[in-house]
């Protein structure tokens, strides 16, 4: 039987080498590509009838809009509607990559943290330009908030800097640990399931109760990653 960490092995498709660097399509590439397509036909698909009386996967992406519509409402405010898609495809993104990992037999690519992190990455530097050009050199009361006694600079500054810097850390660390230790729960009580014959019918009931968990935890830690961009967006347009 493969090992539980063995679902987490990445595996080159196609073999791609350009001078002497590997960009090689993976199977995380692939399951990345599948999740993009998935949520594309997923919003034409729901759009295609746009009847009065919704149909289920129309009713599905609706809330799903509204959803983010309202994150990026409550947490970032009116000055966030330029930025509405981009956290939509984020969310949407993260959401369908942690479902699809779900299925048996699947790959998880938000369980890799070279993935959670580019992804933190992309959000951490896109927000600190966006605060730049807005704000140019006011962007540094970031790290000394107003009204601050200006002795207080020596300690709030450094403090203030390591916070804003471990920020794509924390995203990456949080949406990949989640992942991957459910993963690795399903796949150890999995493995003692067969082995334990008519007693394997107490971790079938367990591995279906925390399937069940990993279901929720997919659609909660895509949240907790959108929702943190929206904050730290916020932060970025207004300062403190």
């Amino acid at each position: 039987m493969a090992g539980p960490l063995e679902q987490f092995e990445v595996k080159p498709i196609v073999d791609i080498n350009v001078g002497g660097l590997d960009l090689s399509f993976t199977n995380s590439s692939a399951w990345m590509v599948l999740a993009a397509t998935v949520v594309t036909f997923f919003l034409i698909g729901s759009m295609r009838g746009r009847a009065l009386v919704p149909t289920r996967v129309q009713s599905m992406a609706e809330l799903t809009y509204e959803l983010v519509a309202n994150m990026v409402r409550d947490n970032v405010g009116s000055g966030g509607r330029p930025y509405f898609p981009f956290i939509f495809t984020l969310f949407t993104f993260i959401l369908f990559g942690n479902l699809l990992g779900l299925i048996p037999g699947s790959f998880t690519f938000t369980s890799h943290i070279i993935v959670t992190f580019a992804m933190a990455a992309v959000v951490f530097v896109g927000i600190t330009i966006i605060g730049i050009v807005k704000h140019k050199a006011r962007f540094l009361r970031l790290f000394l908030p107003a009204g601050a006694p200006w002795w207080t600079a020596i300690i709030l500054i450094p403090v203030e800097l390591m916070s804003y810097l471990s920020r794509p850390f924390s995203l990456a660390v949080r949406l990949f640990a989640n992942m991957t230790v459910g993963h690795l729960m399903l796949k150890v009580i999995a493995g003692f399931i067969v082995p334990l014959g008519v007693f394997g019918l107490l971790p079938l009931t367990g591995l279906v109760a925390v399937y069940a968990l990993e279901v929720l935890i997919a659609i909660i830690q895509a949240y907790v990653f959108t929702i943190l961009s929206c904050i730290y967006l916020h932060e970025a347009l207004h300062l403190h």
